[in-house]
């Protein structure tokens, strides 16, 4: 029987947060806006592959690396300084404050696992009014991995305070629900970016269309 997540902890970038406006800042700078999402995509394939290889991954480090080599090098380290300031001033989607308040007024838990840099995270939250609800900001650098390794899950629970088995990710990644599965925990999948979850991945516990109805489907787990 699949028992009700002790916590819960969600993923930042492309969950929680819209990447969306950073385009204006790729062509505010000279480059197509549409080279946002094969820059990160670009960005996170890297990423994996240092942590496949064994070595650290610093988001920062990487994100310009891939930014270098997305645009064929023809960006300036002054136009990277601007696109990567960017992710401090990303908007929430609008599912998120719902689903963070219906888990934190529940007595659950909630945590945050993200690649990016801890204190530029805690600000968004603070900005975004949802630090009130977030007990936890976990980081791929204090895990010294990147998802899906399943280290990262497994530190998460322990930073949590929770055995893994109580311990739920929440994401719009299909690969990142079945990582934490393969890790031990449960998964809460929101289809908002990917329609559906893809069959070559573990299914999720939770499904829904909203952060927020993934949060209810997790409470009502036995």
């Amino acid at each position: 029987m699949t028992q009700r997540p002790r916590v819960v902890v969600f993923d930042v970038l492309e969950t929680l947060l819209d990447l969306t406006p950073l385009a204006a800042r790729f062509e505010a700078v000279g480059q197509p806006p549409d080279r946002l999402e094969p820059w990160f995509m670009r960005f996170q394939r890297d990423a994996m592959a240092l942590t496949l290889a064994g070595d650290a991954a610093p988001f920062e480090a990487v994100a310009r690396e891939a930014l270098r080599t997305e645009t064929q090098h023809t960006i300036s380290e002054a136009d990277i300084d601007h696109i990567l300031a960017g992710f401090a001033t990303l908007p929430t989607f609008d599912d998120a404050a719902p689903a963070l308040r219906t888990l934190s007024q529940a007595g659950v838990g909630v945590a945050c696992l993200t690649v990016g840099d801890p204190d530029n995270t805690r600000r968004f939250l603070d900005g975004a009014g949802l630090a009130g609800f977030v007990d936890h900001v976990i980081t791929a650098q204090g895990a010294g991995v990147w998802k899906p390794h399943p280290a990262i899950y497994r530190y998460a629970a322990a930073q949590a305070g929770t055995p893994i088995d109580r311990m739920a990710l929440v994401a719009v990644h299909a690969w990142d629900c079945h990582g934490a599965k393969r890790a031990g925990a449960l998964a809460g999948w929101c289809a908002r970016l990917e329609g559906r979850p893809g069959d070559v991945f573990l299914p999720p516990d939770v499904t829904g269309q909203r952060l927020d109805e993934v949060a209810r489907g997790l409470l009502s787990l036995s």
